[in-house]
């Protein structure tokens, strides 16, 4: 492992000891590294700061370079502490201007669509799973996230409440849920215990492979989902995962109109 290397981990480390998330910081740090070594660096500068946060081979989303450069940026505090020559980015060298985008919103209809494709998913677990999961988004406005970090434990039976642990901006908090929605997760429930019956992790939705259902899977999935059903072909801006968040600008009578998944009030 190389000095620069070394120092990554004890910056990572350091930061998860903190109580940081590192999803972001430690899935690009070692890139940033590896580009440092391939260019001859032993510590971070300015220019190849801004060279690594502007390299289009490695992406060219709006964000993507100024996330790049927040993680060269932190890395490059920690590393001043052990070698005077690192030089430290500016705040605003690569400022994040994010445009806002039309959210897509959801019709009954657009819904109900959806949630037939993912009933003629082959797999039974997979088919309740999706079905299950888009009905609990659209009857309980959770973030999708949220819904994927749900546990078995999370669910409170006996009084029909959800526990979402440590969501946007770290806060808990809960979300009570209408019968039929309790009994849509009952349902589900039962199924997956007769079809996984030792699945590997605590998650209330369970992947085919006895896991956690992965962000990435989720989305692709749901992207065929709606391809298949024709939802949104047309829109100016095409329908998202997160833009279920946005059923509750919807008429209550509209929402809860979808067979089996009620809006508690």
């Amino acid at each position: 492992m190389s000095p620069l290397e070394q120092a990554m981990t004890d910056y990572l480390q350091l930061r998860c000891s903190l109580g940081h998330e590192l999803a972001e910081a430690a899935w690009l740090l070692p890139k940033f590294v590896a580009f440092l070594e391939a260019h001859g660096l032993e510590t971070v500068t300015i220019e190849a700061a801004l060279a690594w946060s502007q390299d289009s081979a490695t992406g060219t989303g709006r964000t993507v370079g100024p996330r790049r450069m927040t993680a060269a940026r932190g890395f490059a505090r920690y590393l001043s502490g052990l070698d005077p020559a690192t030089e430290v980015p500016p705040v605003g060298l690569m400022p994040n201007r994010q445009r806002w985008r039309r959210p897509f919103i959801y019709s009954a209809t657009d819904i109900d669509a959806v949630m037939r494709q993912a009933r003629s998913i082959d797999s039974p677990l997979k088919a309740a799973t999706y079905e299950t999961l888009i009905g609990l988004l659209t009857a309980s406005g959770l973030r999708i996230g949220e819904a994927i970090k749900l546990d078995r434990s999370d669910i409170d039976w006996a009084e029909g409440v959800l526990l979402i642990r440590e969501s946007k901006f770290g806060k808990s908090r809960l979300v009570p849920l209408h019968t039929s929605s309790m009994q849509a997760l009952t349902d589900y429930a039962h199924l997956r215990d007769g079809l996984q019956r030792q699945p590997t992790e605590p998650s209330f939705f369970l992947s085919l492979a006895r896991k956690r259902l992965l962000y990435a899977v989720v989305a692709q999935t749901f992207r065929r989902l709606l391809d298949t059903a024709g939802v949104g072909a047309d829109a100016p801006s095409a329908p998202r995962l997160h833009d279920y968040a946005d059923l509750f600008v919807m008429p209550t009578s509209t929402r809860n109109s979808l067979q089996g998944w009620v809006i508690a009030a």
